[in-house]
C-alpha cells in the first residue's frame, strides 16, 4: 500500500522574543500550505519563541507565555497537521521540543534527544534531552518527527522510528550558517536517509539573530538519498512537496527499510516492545485506513538552485545578517567612516544592498595624513552606491588635542599614541551622529585585523554592529570582486592599492603585519585549525612570523571583548564559538 502525502515546509524568519509576531506569521503559512492543499506543514525549530532564546528561558513568564501562544496557534490549525518548535515544560525541566498540532489541539509533543553544547550551542544549559523516539500515525501514514541534532548522529532517534515503521522523518531545524556548511548538512541529510531507506524533510530556520545567520535552504530527500527539493538560500519560502510513501505498518512489519546492523528478529522485537510497554507512543491523528482524500492537482518539483559561487554565499549571508540586525532593533539608517580603503567600501556596499542607498550614510573624516586618492575614492563609491556623503574634517580637532598634550607629552617622541587618538576622534564623530540623529554606526574592522589586535578600542573599533568582524582580509577582497561582477561600484585602485591606515605618512599595514595572505593562513590554521607553533611552521611559513603572529593574537583577547556583534560567516568565530581567557600565561 502506498500513500500519496503533500508536505509544506514553511521556511520563515522569526525574532526571538516575539511570540505574538511570530504565531501571526505562522497562521499566515498555515493558511497558505491549506490553500495549497497540503496535509503537514512544517516549521522550524523554535518557532514559537525564536533561535536562540539563551537566557529569556531563564524567565518563567517567557516559557509561559511560548506555551500559551503555542495554544492560541493550535485552535487556528483545521485540516492539516501542523508541526511547530517551541519550549515545553514539565515539572521544573524545559525541553526543546516540537508539537504535533491537528484540528485546534496539540495531539502529541517530540522532546529533542540530542542536545548539542558546542560552538555556538548552549543547549545544556537550559534543556533536558527527551528520550523518546515517537512516531505518529495519520490515516496510513507513519511519521517520526526530530528537531536538528537529532539527525547528526547515528544512534539519533531517526533509526528507531523507521524501526517502528516511519515512512517518512520530519526534522525541524535551525541550524547555522558558515561557509561550506550547507555541503556539509546536504551529506548529513542524504546519508541518513540512504542508510535508513526513508525520504527526510529537513526544515530550516531563515534570518539574522545577533551574530547568527539561518540560511533556510530547506530540504526534501527521498530513500535513496537524492534531493527532490530545495527551498530558497537566505529568503523565507513555502516549500510544497508531494511524496509516495510505502505503507507504514508493512515496513514495521517486514523490516523494509532497516538500518545496517539490525536483523529482521531484532527490528521485530524492538517494535513490539515499543509499541506493547508505551502506546502512548503512537498517537493516531485521523482514524482511518488512508489519508483524507484531497482533490488536488500534482505539484510540479521545485529545486531552489544553490550558490555555487562561494563568494556569493558569503556575501548573501551578510546581508541578510546585517539587515536583520538593523530591522529586528528598530533602527532606520545606518553611519559608516568611509576611508576610502578596501574594508569600509565593502561595508558600505553590503550596507546599500541590505538596507537601500536611502538607509546608508557615509561619512569621510579626513586628516592631514589623508591621501587625495582615498578621498577621490571614498567619494567615487559613494556616488556609485548614491548613498550620502558627510565630510567632517579632524585636522582642527586633532591640534587641540595636541596643544593639550604637549605639556604632559614634552620631550616624547610621537608614536601609536597620536595615530589612536586620530581613530579616537573619528569613532567620536561617528557616535556624535548617531546620538544626535539614532543612527546605528557600522565597525569596519575585519576577522584579520581583529585577530592581532589592529584595531583602536574606542576608534575603529567604537560602533554597534561589526558586519565583516568574521571575515578574513584575504575574503574581503574576494567579496570585493565578486560584488563588482554584479556591477563596478568599489573603484578599482580600492582593490589594487596597498592597504593603509593612514595615520603617519607612509604608512602601511605591512611595516607591521605580515603579507595579508601570509597571516591569513596562519591565522586560519591557529583560529579554526586549533593548531599551534611546530603544527603551522612551514617553509612557505616561517617560525618567527608564525610565532609573532600568535602572540599578537593571544595578547589582544581584551580588546576582542570590548567590540561589537558581528556576523559569523567561518566555522569558528571570535566570541561563542571561540572562548579564550583575557587572563592567560599559557603560551602552548
Amino acid at each position: 500500500m502506498t500513500e500519496m502525502c503533500r508536505i509544506a515546509v514553511a521556511q520563515i524568519n522569526t525574532t526571538v522574543g516575539d511570540l505574538d509576531g511570530n504565531c501571526k506569521k505562522m497562521k499566515n503559512y498555515v493558511e497558505m500550505a491549506v490553500d495549497m492543499k497540503a496535509d503537514i506543514a512544517v516549521f522550524p525549530e523554535l518557532v514559537i519563541t525564536g533561535y536562540p532564546p539563551e537566557d529569556l528561558l531563564l524567565k518563567p513568564k517567557f516559557v509561559e507565555d511560548n506555551v500559551k501562544v503555542l495554544d492560541e496557534f493550535a485552535r487556528s490549525v483545521h485540516d492539516i497537521i501542523a508541526i511547530a518548535g517551541f519550549v515545553n515544560r514539565i515539572g521544573e525541566d524545559l525541553y526543546n521540543a516540537a508539537a504535533i498540532v491537528y484540528n485546534g489541539e496539540i495531539a502529541g509533543i517530540y522532546h529533542k534527544s540530542l542536545l548539542p553544547n558546542y560552538g555556538v550551542f548552549d543547549e545544556k544549559r537550559y534543556f533536558q534531552a527527551g528520550s523518546e523516539p515517537l512516531v505518529f500515525q495519520y490515516g496510513g501514514l507513519i511519521f517520526g518527527v526530530n528537531i536538528c541534532e537529532d539527525i547528526w548522529h547515528e544512534e539519533g532517534p531517526t533509526r528507531m522510528q523507521v524501526l517502528h515503521g516511519a515512512q517518512l522523518i520530519l526534522n525541524i531545524n535551525a541550524s547555522p550558517y558558515h561557509a561550506g556548511k550547507i555541503r556539509q548538512r546536504e551529506e548529513v541529510v542524504k546519508t541518513l536517509a540512504r542508510e535508513n531507506h526513508v525520504p527526510i524533510i529537513y526544515a530550516n530556520l531563515v534570518g539574522g539573530q545577533d551574530e547568527l545567520v539561518f540560511d533556510g535552504q530547506s530540504l526534501v530527500v527521498d530513500e535513496k538519498g537524492t534531493i527532490m527539493a530545495r527551498a530558497e538560500a537566505f529568503k523565507e519560502d513555502l516549500l510544497v512537496v508531494d511524496m509516495l510513501l510505502a505503507g507504514g505498518e508493512r515496513r514495521a512489519e517486514s523490516g523494509e527499510g532497516v538500518a545496517a546492523g539490525f536483523s529482521l528478529r531484532e527490528v521485530r522485537k524492538q517494535n513490539l516492545i515499543k509499541l506493547k510497554t508505551q502506546n502512548h507512543a503512537l498517537e493516531r491523528l485521523y482514524r482511518g485506513s488512508k489519508l483524507k482524500t484531497k482533490e488536488r492537482p500534482p505539484i510540479p518539483g521545485r529545486k531552489a538552485e544553490p550558490l555555487l559561487e562561494p563568494a556569493a554565499e558569503v556575501y548573501e549571508a551578510l546581508k541578510l545578517g546585517l539587515h536583520d540586525y538593523v530591522v529586528k532593533n528598530g533602527f532606520k539608517r545606518v553611519a559608516i567612516g568611509l576611508s576610502g580603503g578596501i574594508d569600509s567600501s565593502l561595508v558600505a556596499v553590503v550596507a546599500a544592498d541590505a538596507l537601500g542607498k536611502k538607509n546608508v550614510a557615509g561619512v569621510s573624516m579626513p586628516s592631514r595624513y589623508t591621501s587625495e586618492a582615498s578621498r577621490v575614492d571614498a567619494k567615487g563609491l559613494a556616488d556609485q552606491l548614491g548613498i550620502e556623503l558627510l565630510e567632517v574634517p579632524i585636522d582642527g580637532v586633532y591640534s587641540a588635542y595636541q596643544s593639550s598634550f604637549n605639556p604632559l607629552f614634552k620631550g616624547l617622541s610621537e608614536d601609536t599614541t597620536e595615530e589612536n587618538i586620530q581613530a579616537r576622534i573619528r569613532g567620536n564623530i561617528l557616535m556624535a551622529l548617531s546620538n544626535k540623529f539614532g543612527w546605528l554606526v557600522l565597525t569596519t574592522g575585519n576577522k584579520s585585523e581583529m585577530s592581532v589586535g589592529y584595531a583602536t578600542l574606542y576608534g575603529d573599533m567604537a560602533g554597534g554592529f561589526a558586519v565583516i568582524k568574521d571575515v578574513p582580509k584575504m575574503l574581503v577582497y574576494e567579496l570585493s570582486r565578486y560584488r563588482n561582477t554584479i556591477n563596478p561600484v568599489i573603484p578599482e585602485r580600492v582593490l589594487t592599492k596597498a592597504p593603509t591606515a593612514e595615520l603617519k605618512p607612509d604608512q602601511k599595514d605591512q611595516d607591521t603585519l605580515p603579507p595579508y595572505d601570509i597571516l591569513d593562513r596562519i591565522l586560519e590554521a591557529y583560529i579554526e585549525g586549533d593548531k599551534y607553533g611546530e603544527a603551522i611552521i612551514s617553509p612557505s611559513l616561517q617560525k618567527e612570523t608564525v610565532e609573532r603572529t600568535l602572540h599578537m593574537v593571544d595578547i589582544s583577547e581584551y580588546k576582542r571583548r570590548q567590540s561589537p556583534p558581528g556576523i559569523k560567516i567561518t566555522p569558528k568565530a571570535f566570541g561563542k564559538d571561540r572562548r579564550m581567557p583575557i587572563t592567560n600565561k599559557y603560551r602552548g
